[in-house]
């Protein structure tokens, strides 16, 4: 399970915690430079987090054969990567960042936290992330997205439509360009952590259902 740009497992582990509770085996690594002790994110590049990420899927393939992959935000550009090159039984994308920012969305987002703890810890956030990380991540967008029309393995794409950093068009898009059995959810009340939103039960069963499909 791969987390985005920024962030770190957190924004996936409850729904590892679902999962885990279904007898599955979950691994959410933290990606170079998101480390909150180290903050190390300035010095690293779009190249370390597709390599950290192909390492950990080697070593579970080789353990466990095949896996699934579930890659949110940031981490879905990546898991189109690995799900390329290594022995992938399923993939999940949720809000993944193929089309982010769209300026409108943002700004309506902005004035809604505007008096809330949530705006200061995005603000405060936001200061830390320094640029040159966001160049790499602009930078990862546009190398990863080849990826995209060469996936053949069945996939479950989930999008929600109040998210104010990727635009619910990355999810259309995802699905036109996807080679493999798929299928479409949009979450009409969830906005970007998609995993922390109250429409999140619903999603967890959504994909439980997907991965133990036959």
């Amino acid at each position: 399970m791969l987390h985005g740009f920024t962030g770190g497992p957190y924004e996936l582990t409850p729904l590892a915690e679902h999962l885990t509770r279904t007898g599955a085996v979950c691994h959410v690594p933290a990606l170079p430079g998101h480390d909150p002790e180290l903050r190390t994110l300035g010095d690293v590049r779009w190249i370390d987090w597709v390599h950290a990420a192909s390492i950990e899927a080697s070593r579970l393939t080789q353990r466990y054969g095949t896996i699934d992959l579930i890659g949110f935000s940031m981490g879905g550009l990546i898991s189109a990567y690995i799900a390329n090159r290594f022995p992938i039984r399923k993939l999940v994308l949720l809000n993944a960042a193929v089309y982010y920012l769209s300026p409108l969305r943002f700004i309506k987002n902005l004035a809604n936290r505007a008096h809330s703890n949530e705006w200061f810890n995005w603000n405060e956030k936001k200061k830390k992330t320094p640029w040159r990380a966001t160049r790499q991540f602009i930078e990862l967008n546009k190398q990863m997205r080849p990826e995209l029309p060469q996936i053949t393995v069945p996939t479950f794409i989930a999008q929600g439509e109040q998210d104010p950093i990727i635009h619910p068009k990355s999810a259309r898009y995802l699905y036109q360009k996807l080679q493999g059995e798929k299928e479409i959810h949009y979450f009409p009340g969830t906005r970007h952590m998609i995993c922390l939103e109250p429409e999140a039960p619903v999603l967890f069963k959504s994909v439980e259902q997907f991965l133990y499909k036959r």
